[in-house]
């Protein structure tokens, strides 16, 4: 049987949503033997500079560096394509495909197609995320491109304030309550369609408003991996 090509995971943004990635790869992964399983090189690196700091705060460190070394290291390790279990680091993606050669599997990307699916022509689609993913324009010009719109929660600060506290104590009620009432507020601006574009809220997306149409972009990056894997399962890099 042809072996599965290894991802390399650049994990740690945060610790709890990396763990979420690979639970959600094992649970999506049908089989009867250890072997079915797709093989990961997971760097977890919580020492990533923060995101927070720099986009939002000015005052840290550019995380893109460390990204593209924790990228180099794991292409050394064997991986074949790479994945990035959070959306405000897609930001560093150019730094990240520069310092090496295998694909990165671009969470973007894959979500706005899906929301296109959903959201249809000239929808709106709602995201909820970090404010740093709004003051980047993480997702706008590839929304754009599909003739999309997003639309964004207005309370920043209390969707700072919410990451914040899933990262130091986990999922809490206050938190899920903040995302209730984000998402309300995207479906009163005719946003129906809404996307999780943080992977702290991937471990609360149960807290979306019900009449949303909601998915995760992390369950989009998840399909993604297990795509990559299975079409080029057996293939060495020269075939690719």
């Amino acid at each position: 049987m042809a072996d599965f090509q290894r991802i390399g995971i650049l994990g740690g943004m945060g610790p709890q949503a990396t763990i979420l990635l690979m639970q959600k790869l094992l649970d999506a992964v049908q089989t009867d033997d250890d072997a079915g399983h797709i093989p990961l090189i997971v760097d977890q690196n919580p020492q990533v500079p923060s995101r927070i700091k720099r986009l939002i705060e000015g005052t840290g460190e550019d995380p893109a560096p460390v990204l593209a070394e924790m990228a180099q290291r794991l292409v050394a390790g064997g991986a074949m394509a790479l994945a990035m279990p959070c959306n405000t680091a897609h930001h560093y993606a150019g730094a990240i495909r520069a310092a090496v050669t295998v694909p990165l599997l671009d969470m973007v990307d894959i979500s706005v197609d899906h929301a296109a699916g959903l959201a249809g022509p000239s929808g709106k689609v709602g995201i909820l995320a970090s404010p740093a993913v709004r003051r980047v324009g993480l997702f706008d010009a590839a929304l754009a491109k599909r003739g999309l719109t997003g639309v964004y929660a207005t309370d920043e600060a209390a969707m700072l304030a919410a990451i914040r506290q899933i990262k130091a104590e986990g999922p809490q009620p206050q938190a899920r309550a903040t995302l209730l009432a984000a998402s309300a507020q995207l479906l009163s601006q005719g946003a129906r369609v809404q996307m999780i574009a943080c992977t702290e809220f991937s471990l609360i997306a149960e807290s979306v408003a019900p009449q949303a149409i909601r998915f995760d972009t992390l369950d989009r990056l998840v399909g993604a991996i297990i795509a990559f894997a299975t079409e080029n399962r057996g293939k060495t890099s020269a075939q690719k």
